[in-house]
């Protein structure tokens, strides 16, 4: 029995899950899909709100990862974070409970859907996949949902609909959306990162091109960035069919027409010689019109109406983290931003700094040693861009730091950049420093989003 079928029964036959990691951004919206289909069981490393939402769900959680959290369960589905010297993750090999991957869970669940949209890309996936969600809720199809972060339409980042369409964030990390079966696949860009894994940008490529491949052969399609030519690369000769989406006229479905106001672009959405609709993204940048377009081009695919798509667009306003408006603080914006590659703080950048009528001040919290290291110089270009730089510690998500690496590292490379060891001391140089006009930019996947916070508070 290979394993996807060992999977789906033990889901479908009632037998008792549980989940390490569970409070995770994709753990716990698989959670609330898996509650009342089996009995589940969870643990994290930490207390949250999204913890007490499972547990008012029926959900029994467990804080801290211990062996005996594991014992009476009849299978194990874990986070990619999960290591196999997780003590749950021995036990449970020692007890000869099966141990699955997040992604595996995922794939079971979205074979029982006609319409499995994969948004995948190094970049931009959440914004993109907030975006398709708000145009098939506009087109009425009553989608299920799983998004890496909380879209305030669904004040959730995950939605269980009772249509035949599921929309899915792909997370090229660990090959996880291999484990997936897309009848559409969204590639938005392919870029060097999670370096912890991958070998380098080749072994990236092949990674996404396996994931392109998963999409049937006779129906399925493939919707490409045409303008990020690692994308074409990794799709050269790929025997599937291929829309690609971009702003140039080789593109199949391309922008025409944009006119940027502020944070606000309008343009209108071609496919091949014929207008499909005209749409208003509200969040800035060139790369959100770019993510629109994807969006657009793969509810084409699907057949949904483009009037479907200028309504879900126009009513987007942003997920959260992505260019989120906090608050001010002595008559200065305050902003918080996903970004944590460097070009992702290209894409924030070249949409903030244009708009500026003050200073650009960001509070970058560095994510992970290994990313840190080995983009180092990429990181520096792009925070030399400010007025002034404020950098956090490095956030170390899953690893240690054998390497040796500091955010001092990176500030002691810029004029316009100050180290601070305690989100106390940057708070209170931010504070120091915000004059009103200014624009502060909270940045980074860890949480440095909570200095915003606390200053706005």
């Amino acid at each position: 029995m290979d394993r996807f079928t060992e999977l789906q029964n033990l889901i479908l036959s009632g037998k008792r899950a549980h989940l390490i990691g569970i409070g995770g951004v994709s753990m716990s919206p698989l959670a609330k899909v898996l509650v009342g289909v089996c009995p589940l069981t969870g643990s994290d490393i930490r207390e949250s709100a999204v913890i007490d939402d499972l547990r008012n769900s029926g959900v029994t959680v467990c804080i801290g990862h211990r062996a005996e959290n594991v014992e009476g369960a009849d299978f194990i589905i874990r986070t990619a974070a999960a290591r196999d010297d997780n003590p749950e993750i021995v036990r449970a090999h020692e007890l000869g409970i099966p141990v699955f991957e997040r992604a595996e869970a995922w794939g079971v669940i979205m074979k029982r859907y006609k319409n499995a949209l994969c948004i995948a890309g190094t970049h931009g996936k959440t914004t993109t996949t907030s975006m398709a969600t708000h145009i098939m809720m506009a087109a009425g199809v009553d989608p299920t949902v799983m998004i890496g972060g909380t879209l305030p339409l669904l004040h959730a980042g995950y939605r269980v609909g009772e249509g035949s369409t599921i929309v899915l964030e792909s997370c090229e990390y660990y090959d996880s959306f291999l484990s997936f079966f897309p009848t559409v696949a969204v590639i938005l860009d392919v870029d060097e990162d999670h370096l912890d894994y991958f070998s380098g940008l080749e072994a990236i490529k092949k990674s996404f091109r396996r994931f392109a491949e998963l999409v049937p052969e006779k129906d399925g399609v493939v919707v490409a960035n045409i303008d990020d030519e690692n994308t074409v690369d990794a799709l050269k000769g790929i025997d599937r069919r291929v829309i690609w989406f971009g702003l140039g006229e080789k593109a199949f479905v391309r922008a025409e027409n944009i006119v940027t106001k502020g944070v606000t672009s309008e343009f209108d959405v071609y496919v091949d010689s014929e207008k499909y609709c005209r749409v208003t993204v509200r969040v800035p940048g060139i790369h959100n019109v770019k993510n629109a377009l994807a969006a657009a081009a793969s509810a084409w695919v699907l057949g949904v109406p483009g009037e479907a798509v200028s309504a879900g667009l126009s009513d987007f306003g942003g997920a959260e983290r992505r260019f989120q408006y906090k608050g001010s603080y002595n008559g200065a914006s305050v902003y918080d931003d996903y970004a944590h590659h460097p070009q992702e703080l290209k894409a924030l950048l070249d949409a903030v700094l244009p708009l500026k009528e003050n200073r650009v001040l960001v509070a970058f919290q560095p994510h992970t040693y290994s990313r840190t290291k080995a983009l180092f110089d990429d990181f520096v270009a792009e925070l030399s861009r400010p007025d002034k730089v404020y950098l956090a510690e490095i956030y170390a998500a899953r690893e240690t730091n054998t390497i040796g690496i500091s955010s001092k590292d990176i500030a002691d490379r810029l004029p316009n950049a100050e180290y601070y060891a305690s989100f106390d001391s940057l708070k209170e140089a931010l504070k120091r420093d915000a004059r009103p006009g200014d624009m502060i930019l909270t940045v980074g996947a860890g949480n440095i989003y909570t200095v915003g916070e606390d200053i706005v508070e």
